[in-house]
């Protein structure tokens, strides 16, 4: 077996350590098989990782075993950033800035690469709003595309461009650039309002926070709160799949396996990556402010937030349903 192997990253050679190391037990897909995925496809994995804090999440016994989380990263990293936790506990977290750093989180046994939705130059005002499609158990992949073509429909009135790509699991992310002008805060209740509208729209779709509730496709806004990730376009996930983009054209012919880990190498030698484009087609969200204001007159003020958050202004109780029945 050999102890190392190094990987051209854009022209830099990085080191992977035991490189034969079986990641996927069931494949037989070894570290330098992700390794070598980050850098074919380095240039798309970056772009939608790059300037962000970035949560290393290592699986470094494989994928038939739990990953855990890095929120301070080792010294070996090239670059990081001291950030603030919703907690108000400090962090110190990894900041990808060129295609070697993605390699060098491959070398880290990461699969899946979970950037904030802001830069690391203004941390403070996300750059991006992120709508994560996730069916609950009886629903499948075909009632996710339903969704997604509300969704599209929704992001085209308020003159914002969606890039969707499957999420490596279950469903479909769609991630919209906008101009880094706004909150976390803020962005999370647009989302929060396109979701609701989707939910009007089509029954399938639903923002019932409390699982007991959920039915359909759940829209979680709340994937748009500080702090929040999701794993962005090319991450491996334990299920083998690629976080793989798509073209609006080709959302009917999508599954939620389009591309596995080998698979995927054909896709970009075909199409190459189609999140080019996605820093220059960043949106305003004046009229999705509109809405949520709406919705507010409406009666519709904010939903739950995760439970690590502070309680925020306007917001429900956070205790479930059914046990606020029984008090």
């Amino acid at each position: 077996m050999a102890k190392e192997a190094y990987v051209d990253a854009a022209g830099v050679p990085v080191r992977i350590s035991s490189p034969d190391k079986v990641v996927f037990p069931d494949r037989g897909w070894t570290k330098l098989d992700v390794a070598e995925h980050f850098a074919m496809c380095g240039e798309g994995a970056l772009r939608n990782v790059y300037n962000r804090p970035t949560m290393l999440k290592r699986w470094t016994k494989g994928v038939d075993e739990e990953p855990f989380y890095v929120k301070r990263v080792p010294k070996s990293a090239r670059s990081s950033i001291d950030v603030r936790f919703p907690s108000a506990r400090p962090g110190v977290m990894f900041l990808p800035l060129e295609v070697q750093d993605v390699v060098w989180m491959a070398q880290m046994n990461c699969l899946d690469l979970h950037p904030w939705n802001a830069r690391a130059d203004d941390m403070d005002h996300a750059d991006e709003l992120r709508i994560d499609l996730d069916p609950t158990p009886d629903y499948g992949f075909d009632a996710v595309i339903d969704v997604a073509h509300t969704v599209r429909e929704i992001l085209s009135e308020l003159d914002l461009v969606g890039w969707p790509k499957t999420s490596g699991s279950r469903g479909i992310h769609i991630n919209v650039r906008v101009l880094p002008q706004w909150s976390y805060y803020t962005v999370r209740r647009v989302c929060l309002a396109i979701a609701r509208e989707a939910e009007r729209r089509n029954e399938l779709a639903t923002t019932k926070w409390w699982k007991e509730e959920r039915f359909g496709i759940f829209i979680d806004y709340n994937q748009n709160a500080r702090d929040k990730s999701v794993a962005s376009a090319y991450s491996v996930r334990h299920t083998g799949w690629v976080s793989t983009p798509f073209r609006w054209d080709e959302l009917e012919d999508t599954s939620s396996d389009m591309c596995d880990l080998m698979t995927f190498k054909d896709r970009w030698t075909a199409l190459g990556d189609l999140t080019d484009g996605i820093d220059e087609a960043a949106g305003d969200l004046a009229k999705g402010i509109e809405w949520v204001l709406k919705d507010e007159d409406d009666g519709l003020g904010d939903a739950p937030w995760p439970p690590h958050y502070p309680k925020m202004p306007g917001e429900p109780p956070r205790v479930q349903p059914s046990k606020r029945k029984m008090e």
